[in-house]
């Protein structure tokens, strides 16, 4: 929270900080309605559940939810605009990993996690996930 300093001059008080304060307040705010924004579609939530277990490539994501490349790139495409994940290039294949900052979002995705096998289509994700190599392997058959 930052402090708000008072100065006075001749009895006129002026606040020096609570603009500061306010802008700061509500940009928090923002990302925490963009975050819930983001997870309250069924794909990304599934997208960043997996993503907080390991980081996966475009084609393992594709293979654990079984949906087409064109609709997971569009996903992970938002998620990286937002700055919740991050993409890196492994020789052919892109890596995505979470980037979370917020501890408060950081806590909701582990409990989400912790609790997948509450969730059957969260539960069925994580037992896919053990495939994943399985479904990179195809990948690097389709691109030979």
């Amino acid at each position: 929270m930052t402090e708000v300093e008072v100065v006075s001059y001749n009895n006129i008080y002026s606040y020096t900080h609570i603009s500061i304060y306010n802008f700061s307040k509500e940009v928090r705010m923002t990302n925490l309605n963009a975050f819930f924004k983001v997870m309250s579609d069924e794909t990304r939530l599934r997208i960043i559940a997996l993503l907080a277990e390991e980081d996966l490539c475009v084609c393992e994501i594709c293979g654990i939810l079984e949906l087409s490349q064109p609709k997971v790139s569009k996903h992970l495409s938002k998620l990286r605009d937002l700055g919740y994940v991050l993409d890196k290039r492994k020789e052919k294949f892109i890596f995505y990993s979470l980037t979370f900052e917020d501890d408060t979002m950081k806590k909701i995705i582990a409990l989400i996690v912790s609790k997948k096998n509450e969730y059957p289509q969260l539960k069925i994700d994580a037992e896919r996930l053990q495939y994943k190599n399985d479904y990179l392997n195809i990948c690097k058959t389709n691109l030979l």
